[in-house]
Protein backbone atom coordinates (compact mmCIF):
# COMPACT_ATOMS: atom_id res chain seq x y z
CA UNK A 1 0.00 0.00 0.00
CA UNK A 2 1.37 3.05 -1.04
CA UNK A 3 1.17 6.61 0.54
CA UNK A 4 -2.23 8.60 -0.33
CA UNK A 5 -2.04 11.39 -2.69
CA UNK A 6 -2.52 15.39 -1.69
CA UNK A 7 -3.53 18.24 -4.30
CA UNK A 8 -0.35 19.86 -3.46
CA UNK A 9 -0.05 22.98 -3.82
CA UNK A 10 -1.18 24.46 -0.46
CA UNK A 11 0.75 22.43 1.85
CA UNK A 12 -2.31 21.30 3.88
CA UNK A 13 -3.65 17.60 3.42
CA UNK A 14 -7.10 16.18 3.87
CA UNK A 15 -5.44 13.68 6.24
CA UNK A 16 -6.71 13.15 10.18
CA UNK A 17 -4.81 11.56 12.40
CA UNK A 18 -6.15 7.98 11.60
CA UNK A 19 -4.66 8.55 7.67
CA UNK A 20 -1.84 9.66 8.62
CA UNK A 21 -1.17 6.99 11.16
CA UNK A 22 -2.03 4.93 8.37
CA UNK A 23 0.23 6.27 5.84
CA UNK A 24 3.45 6.13 7.76
CA UNK A 25 2.46 2.32 8.48
CA UNK A 26 2.53 1.95 4.97
CA UNK A 27 5.41 2.89 4.49
CA UNK A 28 7.68 0.64 7.94
CA UNK A 29 9.96 -1.63 5.24
CA UNK A 30 11.74 1.98 4.86
CA UNK A 31 11.75 2.82 8.33
CA UNK A 32 14.22 0.95 11.39
CA UNK A 33 12.58 -1.49 12.84
CA UNK A 34 11.13 -1.58 16.07
CA UNK A 35 12.38 -2.64 19.45
CA UNK A 36 9.88 -4.59 21.63
CA UNK A 37 9.89 -2.81 24.83
CA UNK A 38 10.59 -4.28 28.21
CA UNK A 39 7.87 -2.96 30.24
CA UNK A 40 4.74 -0.28 29.93
CA UNK A 41 4.97 2.97 29.11
CA UNK A 42 4.24 5.34 32.35
CA UNK A 43 2.06 7.71 32.48
CA UNK A 44 3.08 11.52 33.82
CA UNK A 45 1.59 14.83 33.60
CA UNK A 46 4.19 17.10 32.56
CA UNK A 47 8.48 17.17 31.75
CA UNK A 48 9.15 17.92 35.07
CA UNK A 49 8.03 14.52 36.67
CA UNK A 50 10.88 12.80 34.60
CA UNK A 51 13.26 15.27 35.17
CA UNK A 52 15.03 13.57 37.73
CA UNK A 53 15.37 10.38 35.40
CA UNK A 54 17.63 12.44 32.78
CA UNK A 55 20.42 14.86 32.42
CA UNK A 56 19.62 15.53 28.52
CA UNK A 57 16.42 16.34 27.01
CA UNK A 58 15.86 16.25 23.05
CA UNK A 59 12.80 18.08 22.12
CA UNK A 60 11.32 17.79 18.52
CA UNK A 61 9.90 21.03 17.46
CA UNK A 62 5.60 20.80 15.89
CA UNK A 63 3.67 19.10 18.72
CA UNK A 64 6.00 20.09 21.40
CA UNK A 65 7.68 23.73 21.28
CA UNK A 66 5.25 24.69 18.77
CA UNK A 67 1.91 23.80 16.70
CA UNK A 68 2.29 25.90 13.57
CA UNK A 69 3.41 29.41 14.35
CA UNK A 70 1.53 29.16 17.81
CA UNK A 71 3.94 28.31 21.18
CA UNK A 72 2.43 25.57 23.04
CA UNK A 73 1.50 26.97 26.22
CA UNK A 74 3.92 26.38 29.39
CA UNK A 75 6.88 24.91 27.34
CA UNK A 76 9.20 27.80 27.52
CA UNK A 77 8.67 27.80 31.31
CA UNK A 78 8.98 23.92 31.33
CA UNK A 79 12.65 24.35 29.78
CA UNK A 80 13.63 27.36 31.41
CA UNK A 81 13.28 24.91 34.69
CA UNK A 82 14.99 22.04 33.23
CA UNK A 83 17.94 24.52 32.85
CA UNK A 84 18.03 25.72 35.85
CA UNK A 85 18.23 22.01 37.24
CA UNK A 86 21.27 21.79 35.35
CA UNK A 87 19.63 19.62 32.09
CA UNK A 88 20.69 20.44 28.71
CA UNK A 89 18.36 20.65 26.84
CA UNK A 90 18.26 20.78 23.02
CA UNK A 91 16.17 21.08 19.46
CA UNK A 92 16.26 17.44 17.08
CA UNK A 93 13.91 18.74 14.59
CA UNK A 94 13.30 17.07 10.79
CA UNK A 95 12.86 21.08 9.95
CA UNK A 96 14.86 20.82 6.64
CA UNK A 97 12.67 23.70 4.74
CA UNK A 98 14.15 26.63 6.31
CA UNK A 99 17.61 27.90 6.58
CA UNK A 100 18.81 27.84 10.25
CA UNK A 101 19.08 31.35 11.31
CA UNK A 102 15.26 31.53 9.71
CA UNK A 103 14.80 28.30 12.22
CA UNK A 104 16.38 30.60 14.96
CA UNK A 105 14.59 33.90 14.35
CA UNK A 106 11.33 31.78 14.52
CA UNK A 107 12.04 29.96 17.63
CA UNK A 108 13.16 33.63 18.94
CA UNK A 109 9.48 35.33 17.74
CA UNK A 110 7.58 32.20 19.57
CA UNK A 111 9.62 33.02 22.79
CA UNK A 112 12.30 30.38 23.28
CA UNK A 113 16.22 31.28 23.92
CA UNK A 114 18.01 28.47 22.24
CA UNK A 115 21.48 28.78 21.21
CA UNK A 116 22.12 28.29 17.29
CA UNK A 117 24.21 25.00 18.07
CA UNK A 118 21.44 23.64 20.35
CA UNK A 119 19.37 22.91 17.60
CA UNK A 120 19.96 19.92 15.52
CA UNK A 121 17.87 20.05 12.48
CA UNK A 122 17.49 17.46 9.12
CA UNK A 123 18.71 20.22 7.00
CA UNK A 124 22.31 20.14 9.01
CA UNK A 125 22.24 16.40 8.66
CA UNK A 126 21.66 16.27 5.30
CA UNK A 127 24.58 18.74 4.71
CA UNK A 128 26.80 17.09 7.57
CA UNK A 129 26.64 14.34 4.80
CA UNK A 130 26.66 15.12 1.65
CA UNK A 131 30.50 15.36 1.44
CA UNK A 132 32.05 14.03 -1.60
CA UNK A 133 28.34 14.44 -3.03
CA UNK A 134 28.60 18.39 -2.70
CA UNK A 135 29.96 18.79 -6.57
CA UNK A 136 27.11 17.19 -8.03
CA UNK A 137 24.35 19.45 -9.62
CA UNK A 138 21.30 19.01 -7.41
CA UNK A 139 17.65 19.21 -8.52
CA UNK A 140 15.79 21.30 -5.35
CA UNK A 141 12.35 20.86 -4.10
CA UNK A 142 12.20 23.78 -1.62
CA UNK A 143 10.29 27.11 -1.39
CA UNK A 144 12.35 29.89 -3.12
CA UNK A 145 10.90 32.43 -0.48
CA UNK A 146 13.18 30.89 2.29
CA UNK A 147 16.56 31.18 -0.05
CA UNK A 148 19.63 29.33 -0.05
CA UNK A 149 21.38 30.01 3.26
CA UNK A 150 23.05 27.25 4.25
CA UNK A 151 23.43 25.93 0.80
CA UNK A 152 25.68 28.32 -0.99
CA UNK A 153 28.80 25.57 -0.97
CA UNK A 154 26.14 23.33 -3.42
CA UNK A 155 25.19 23.34 -6.28
CA UNK A 156 21.54 23.63 -7.48
CA UNK A 157 18.84 23.78 -9.36
CA UNK A 158 14.84 24.35 -8.57
CA UNK A 159 13.12 21.68 -9.63
CA UNK A 160 9.63 23.54 -10.70
CA UNK A 161 7.34 23.87 -13.65
CA UNK A 162 10.14 23.37 -16.38
CA UNK A 163 10.72 19.80 -17.34
CA UNK A 164 14.18 20.62 -18.77
CA UNK A 165 15.86 20.35 -14.95
CA UNK A 166 14.47 17.47 -13.93
CA UNK A 167 16.55 15.84 -16.69
CA UNK A 168 19.76 17.37 -16.59
CA UNK A 169 20.67 17.15 -12.67
CA UNK A 170 22.81 14.92 -11.03
CA UNK A 171 20.35 13.58 -7.78
CA UNK A 172 17.50 15.71 -5.86
CA UNK A 173 17.56 16.95 -3.02
CA UNK A 174 13.81 16.91 -1.23
CA UNK A 175 13.87 19.65 1.69
CA UNK A 176 10.53 21.63 1.82
CA UNK A 177 7.27 21.06 0.03
CA UNK A 178 5.20 23.87 0.64
CA UNK A 179 5.17 24.98 -3.15
CA UNK A 180 5.29 21.55 -4.21
CA UNK A 181 2.82 20.22 -6.45
CA UNK A 182 1.23 16.92 -8.29
CA UNK A 183 2.62 18.46 -11.34
CA UNK A 184 6.02 18.82 -10.25
CA UNK A 185 5.42 15.48 -8.38
CA UNK A 186 4.50 13.55 -11.52
CA UNK A 187 7.78 15.47 -13.53
CA UNK A 188 10.02 14.15 -10.89
CA UNK A 189 8.40 10.70 -11.37
CA UNK A 190 8.89 10.61 -15.04
CA UNK A 191 12.48 11.87 -14.43
CA UNK A 192 13.31 9.26 -12.41
CA UNK A 193 11.78 6.31 -14.72
CA UNK A 194 13.48 8.00 -17.16
CA UNK A 195 17.25 7.72 -15.58
CA UNK A 196 17.91 6.43 -11.90
CA UNK A 197 19.65 9.23 -9.94
CA UNK A 198 20.39 9.73 -6.20
CA UNK A 199 17.07 11.37 -4.11
CA UNK A 200 18.15 12.18 -0.83
CA UNK A 201 15.35 13.75 1.86
CA UNK A 202 15.68 16.12 4.37
CA UNK A 203 12.69 15.31 6.27
CA UNK A 204 11.40 12.09 6.61
CA UNK A 205 7.97 13.45 7.49
CA UNK A 206 4.76 12.32 5.97
CA UNK A 207 2.70 15.19 7.79
CA UNK A 208 3.35 17.93 10.49
CA UNK A 209 0.52 19.67 12.83
CA UNK A 210 -0.82 22.89 12.34
CA UNK A 211 -2.96 25.42 13.79
CA UNK A 212 -5.47 23.35 11.21
CA UNK A 213 -4.77 20.20 10.59
CA UNK A 214 -1.72 18.16 8.65
CA UNK A 215 0.51 19.91 6.59
CA UNK A 216 2.09 17.75 3.75
CA UNK A 217 5.84 17.38 4.22
CA UNK A 218 8.96 16.30 1.97
CA UNK A 219 8.77 12.12 3.28
CA UNK A 220 5.21 12.05 1.61
CA UNK A 221 6.17 12.91 -1.24
CA UNK A 222 9.50 10.79 -1.17
CA UNK A 223 7.63 7.56 -0.55
CA UNK A 224 5.60 7.91 -3.75
CA UNK A 225 8.17 8.27 -5.79
CA UNK A 226 9.74 5.24 -3.97
CA UNK A 227 6.52 3.48 -4.44
CA UNK A 228 6.12 4.52 -7.86
CA UNK A 229 9.90 4.27 -9.40
CA UNK A 230 11.33 1.78 -7.32
CA UNK A 231 14.33 4.64 -6.62
CA UNK A 232 15.35 3.83 -2.56
CA UNK A 233 15.91 7.30 -1.22
CA UNK A 234 18.23 8.27 0.88
CA UNK A 235 16.47 9.78 4.17
CA UNK A 236 18.37 12.35 7.07
CA UNK A 237 16.62 13.13 9.92
CA UNK A 238 14.00 11.18 12.44
CA UNK A 239 13.60 7.92 12.93
CA UNK A 240 17.16 7.63 11.48
CA UNK A 241 20.10 7.50 13.60
CA UNK A 242 22.00 10.22 10.97
CA UNK A 243 20.31 12.91 13.48
CA UNK A 244 21.01 11.45 16.54
CA UNK A 245 24.50 11.02 15.79
CA UNK A 246 24.78 14.70 15.46
CA UNK A 247 23.02 15.42 18.79
CA UNK A 248 25.25 12.88 20.79
CA UNK A 249 28.16 14.52 18.98
CA UNK A 250 27.16 17.43 21.07
CA UNK A 251 26.30 16.35 23.96
CA UNK A 252 29.54 14.66 24.27
CA UNK A 253 30.77 11.69 26.25
CA UNK A 254 30.17 12.50 29.81
CA UNK A 255 25.68 12.18 29.24
CA UNK A 256 25.47 8.44 29.50
CA UNK A 257 22.78 7.41 26.86
CA UNK A 258 20.56 5.68 29.72
CA UNK A 259 20.45 9.57 30.78
CA UNK A 260 18.91 10.62 27.07
CA UNK A 261 15.35 11.18 26.14
CA UNK A 262 13.97 12.20 23.28
CA UNK A 263 10.35 14.16 23.39
CA UNK A 264 8.24 14.40 20.38
CA UNK A 265 4.31 13.55 19.25
CA UNK A 266 5.06 11.17 16.83
CA UNK A 267 5.68 7.33 17.26
CA UNK A 268 6.75 6.50 13.44
CA UNK A 269 9.65 9.51 13.59
CA UNK A 270 10.37 10.75 17.39
CA UNK A 271 9.60 7.15 19.41
CA UNK A 272 10.94 4.98 16.77
CA UNK A 273 14.11 7.67 16.23
CA UNK A 274 14.70 7.14 20.11
CA UNK A 275 14.66 3.46 19.98
CA UNK A 276 17.06 3.26 17.19
CA UNK A 277 19.10 5.30 18.88
CA UNK A 278 19.11 3.70 21.88
CA UNK A 279 17.65 6.16 24.63
CA UNK A 280 14.21 6.44 25.73
CA UNK A 281 11.47 8.19 24.60
CA UNK A 282 8.48 10.20 26.08
CA UNK A 283 5.38 11.08 24.02
CA UNK A 284 3.38 13.90 23.84
CA UNK A 285 -0.61 13.16 24.80
CA UNK A 286 -2.58 16.22 23.83
CA UNK A 287 -0.82 18.06 21.31
CA UNK A 288 0.31 17.76 18.10
CA UNK A 289 0.02 14.20 16.15
CA UNK A 290 -2.11 12.87 18.81
CA UNK A 291 -4.03 15.40 19.89
CA UNK A 292 -7.69 14.48 20.87
CA UNK A 293 -7.03 11.15 19.18
CA UNK A 294 -6.77 7.31 21.18
CA UNK A 295 -2.85 7.17 21.77
CA UNK A 296 -2.89 4.08 23.42
CA UNK A 297 -5.10 2.04 20.78
CA UNK A 298 -2.45 4.01 18.20
CA UNK A 299 0.67 2.44 20.03
CA UNK A 300 -1.02 -1.29 20.25
CA UNK A 301 -1.76 -0.42 16.29
CA UNK A 302 1.55 -0.01 15.29
CA UNK A 303 4.12 -1.32 18.45
CA UNK A 304 5.89 1.30 18.36
CA UNK A 305 6.17 1.62 22.66
CA UNK A 306 7.42 4.85 24.29
CA UNK A 307 9.20 4.60 27.93
CA UNK A 308 6.70 7.54 28.84
CA UNK A 309 3.73 8.87 28.09
CA UNK A 310 3.34 12.40 28.83
CA UNK A 311 0.13 14.58 28.99
CA UNK A 312 1.46 17.75 28.30
CA UNK A 313 5.00 18.97 27.29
Amino acid sequence: MGVCQSQGGDHLSAMDTATALAAYEAVRHRLPQAIPAQNAPTHVATLEDIADQYDAFLLDAFGVLNIGETAIPGVIERIETLKAQGKRVIVVSNAAGFPHAMLMEKYQRLGYDFAPEDVITSRATLLSTIGSHSKLHWGLMATRSTGLRDLEELHVTYVEEDPAPYADVDGFLMIGSAAWTEKRQALLVQALRDRARPVWVGNPDIVAPRETGFSIEPGHFAHRLADETGIQPSFFGKPFGNIYDLAFQLLGPDIPRDRIVMVGDSLHTDILGAQTAGIASALIAEYGFFAGHDIQGAIEQCGIIPTHIVTRP
